[in-house]
């Protein structure tokens, strides 16, 4: 196999670092994954250790090259993935994070949103970066930071030293992207998608915006060079005497959410995906012009091909969906995510149980970060079944929200939408979602096209695939899914729903929980 190249796919999410590798065909031969821990420092606070993540990072490259007999060499190049918003900074000198990372789910900057919303900045923010104000987004998360991070693990004794280094260029301030190749080249890098997530970034300028950047007190010398997802000048190389013994070019970076839209091959305005993962996000390409929102959602940057438009893209961006299901198994309702197929299915309906998952509140098109989880219609009666499938049908409802936004936003009907991430393994959910959405479901061989989206993205970049028809060829289905409930009954049962949202609204009122 020595004379045979592949495309690696490094697949940074919110609970795992996977590593995959593909081959001309878009086909897994390598593959290996592992779990990193869940910080929760207070209610409402949700961090991550990057440098477990990077001493995952190398685990899973390593392990999953070795299980496959493949040497690192045998890799044209290597493509990042991440979960987005997540933010951390780090000494540019020793590499070493000033702090855990905070995760896009953390809630901690609240009142600063708040803040924000009440001195009328939420329409310049959004006018200058497609994004709702909220405290999902990197920009509060990394004001905190230079707020707040602790100078110790600097070696520092005071506490504005974390700032003024920061002013000096001495901290870089990154998404987890710019911290994998940072550890991968040297290079303080993003991609145009990552960037696009911050808060700080306006996507019709294509740059870091000033007034942003003064407002939240982020110093311009903290922040990397943005680059296209896709990279024929490359970010960098791999060192050669680093922990793969080899000098790989590193080549494309997407937001896992954007990876996703080009793994599923939506180079073609109109196209769409939805994503079901932690949360659920729901993408459609607009185009190279980008569409404004009326209904919730965000306008984002979709992708970047060196030399070419950016392509952008309608974004919703739900919180908890699979999470949803992990909340199942921590309170030991489940024993694992397959059970939930047949307990929804072993009840007919959820006795009028509705569920809503807004435990770190509700994202598009709703937009409340003071909602919290919410249960309703409890009856005596209620069984362990009904309220998984109530689990299940919050997703698919969460789902139709934005659906409507979309269409609503884009004057463009659903036909069809690509579905991937682990949920999808589930048939009756898949079955679910059509219903209540009433539009076919298609969900593609490989579901596990965050990866093949970043190695897509990789292998354009040094000519592993010439074009993009090559990669639409290698998209094939596994099954579609057709409405079956009528229109009158899934309109019915969605509007219940929106009266359980109601219910969950504005809970939290200290600031985190």
């Amino acid at each position: 196999m020595q004379d045979e190249t592949y495309i690696g796919a490094i697949d940074q999410g919110t609970t795992g670092t996977r590593f995959m590798v593909f081959d001309h065909g878009g086909r897994v031969v390598a593959n290996a994954y592992e779990t990193h821990e869940q910080i929760y420092p207070e209610p409402g606070w949700v961090e991550h250790d990057p440098v477990e993540i990077w001493e995952n990072t190398k685990t899973v490259v390593t392990r999953a090259l070795a299980e496959a007999g493949l040497e690192a060499d045998q890799l044209a190049a290597l493509g990042i993935t991440n979960q987005r918003e997540t933010t951390l900074l780090w000494d540019a000198e020793t590499g070493h994070p000033v702090h855990n990372a905070i995760v896009w789910q953390d809630r901690r900057t609240t009142d600063r949103v708040e803040e924000l919303q009440e001195a009328g900045m939420a329409g310049t923010i959004r006018e200058k970066t497609g994004l709702e104000v909220d405290a999902y987004f990197s920009a509060t998360k990394a004001e905190w930071l230079l707020d707040n991070a602790d100078p110790i693990k600097l070696q520092r004794a005071r506490p504005e030293d974390v700032r003024d280094r920061a002013e000096a260029g001495e901290i870089r301030f990154g998404t987890i992207d710019a911290w994998l190749i940072d550890k991968l080249t040297g290079n303080h890098v993003t991609d145009v998608t990552n960037a696009s997530r911050t808060m700080l970034y306006n996507i019709h300028d294509m740059e870091w915006d000033e007034e942003l950047l003064s407002e939240f007190g982020v110093p311009a010398a903290t922040l990397p060079e943005v680059r296209p997802s896709s990279d024929a000048d490359y970010y960098g190389h791999t060192d050669p005497n680093g922990f793969l013994d080899a000098e790989i070019p590193v080549a494309g970076a997407l937001g896992d959410q954007q990876a996703a839209l080009f793994g599923q091959t939506c180079f073609d305005a109109g196209t769409a995906k939805n994503t079901y993962g932690t949360g659920s996000f729901f993408l459609m390409n607009t185009g190279d012009e980008p569409v404004e929102s009326d209904h919730g959602l965000l306008t984002t940057v979709g992708f970047q091909r060196s030399g070419e438009p950016v392509q952008y893209a309608l974004e919703g961006a739900i919180f908890i969906t699979g999470a949803a299901i992990q909340w199942l198994e921590d309170i030991e309702l489940i024993d694992n995510p397959a059970e939930t197929e047949t307990l929804a299915r072993s009840v007919d309906s959820t006795d009028g149980v509705y569920l809503v998952p807004a435990f770190t509140g509700l994202g598009a098109p709703h937009w409340d970060g003071r909602a919290r989880g919410t249960v309703v219609g409890l009856t005596r009666g209620t069984r362990k079944e009904h309220l998984v499938r109530a689990t299940l049908e919050s997703i698919a409802y969460q789902t139709r929200d934005v659906a409507e936004a979309m269409e609503a936003d884009s004057g463009i009907e659903m036909g069809t939408l690509r579905v991937d991430g682990g949920a999808v393994k589930n048939n009756f959910l898949c079955q679910l979602q059509s219903d209540i959405v009433g539009t076919d479901i298609v969900r593609p061989e490989v579901d596990e096209t965050t990866a093949l989206g970043a190695a897509y993205a990789a292998g354009l970049a040094v000519g592993y695939w010439e074009t993009v028809d090559e990669l639409r060829d290698n998209w094939q289905i596994d099954r579609e899914f057709t409405p079956e409930m009528a229109a009158a009954e899934a309109d019915g049962l969605h509007a219940r729903w929106m009266d359980a949202v109601d219910c969950s609204r504005g809970w939290a009122t200290d600031g985190g929980d």
